[in-house]
């Protein structure tokens, strides 16, 4: 986020990710979409997170195209479905819906990946804030935004403490679910216990108070930001007049 592209206001490359998901929702060409993801490693590239996006993109999309590859080229029954070995068959038409599955889901979850990568959470709430959202519109989107985080680092914590009792976490596929099903209620526990905090803490802080507040924190548009809005923009309704020729 210490990068051009990172320091870009929230707004701006939230339209930036807004067009390149309509982009590929309305072009149906897999080499575009593999365009559009190209173009989402070369900025992740300028905003120094490529690595990271790397690992999160191979940690879950990787998987899901994998998933829908398998089932839709060897599980589901086509017209030209050739058996292979007992319910296994192969499927050219199933690899050309798996091609073009995958191509948009790797377009359009990679620009969201790429988002919240160069986007810091403070930032995106603070932007909401300054374009007079509710306050409890925003609360609902910053809570939502920080569940998924907060639940893997409670996740691990609880873990860790399961460890060094003696549990056993790792190993085959039933240690870890033996595992998992005695972490549930600690976990959910632990998330009703920090929800009443955070409210606590809001409360005390003036959260319903309904007088204009200030803060040390500020984020401002540049005039690159005006530009690559404007850029957005153009580009967008230059496509749409190229698909209606």
């Amino acid at each position: 986020m210490d990068s051009f592209i990172g320091r870009l206001y929230p707004s701006t490359k939230f339209l930036l990710v807004v067009v390149m998901i309509l982009l590929s929702m309305f072009t149906p060409d897999y080499r575009f979409q593999l365009g559009l993801f190209a173009v989402i490693l070369i900025l992740s590239l300028l905003s120094n997170t490529l690595g990271q996006f790397l690992k999160v993109f191979l940690k879950s999309i990787a998987l899901i195209v994998v998933f829908i590859f398998v089932i839709q080229v060897f599980i589901i029954k086509n017209p030209d479905s050739q058996p292979i070995w007992g319910f296994i068959s192969f499927s050219e038409m199933g690899l050309a819906t798996s091609i073009d599955m995958s191509s948009r889901i790797i377009a359009i979850s990679s620009s969201i990946i790429w988002f919240f990568q160069t986007t810091s959470v403070k930032d995106i709430i603070h932007a909401l804030e300054l374009a007079k959202v509710s306050k409890k519109v925003t609360f609902v989107i910053s809570s939502t935004i920080q569940l998924v985080p907060q639940m893997s680092k409670l996740s691990q914590t609880i873990s860790d403490a399961q460890k060094s009792r003696g549990i056993e976490t790792e190993g085959s596929l039933m240690i870890r679910v033996k595992a998992f099903i005695p972490m549930m209620g600690p976990l959910v526990l632990s998330s009703i216990q920090q929800t009443e905090e955070r409210v606590l803490t809001l409360e005390s802080r003036g959260f319903s108070s309904t007088i204009k507040k200030t803060s040390i924190y500020a984020i401002k548009k540049s005039k690159w930001d005006y530009l690559i809005a404007a850029g957005c923009i153009v580009l967008f309704i230059s496509y749409l007049v190229w698909r209606n020729r």
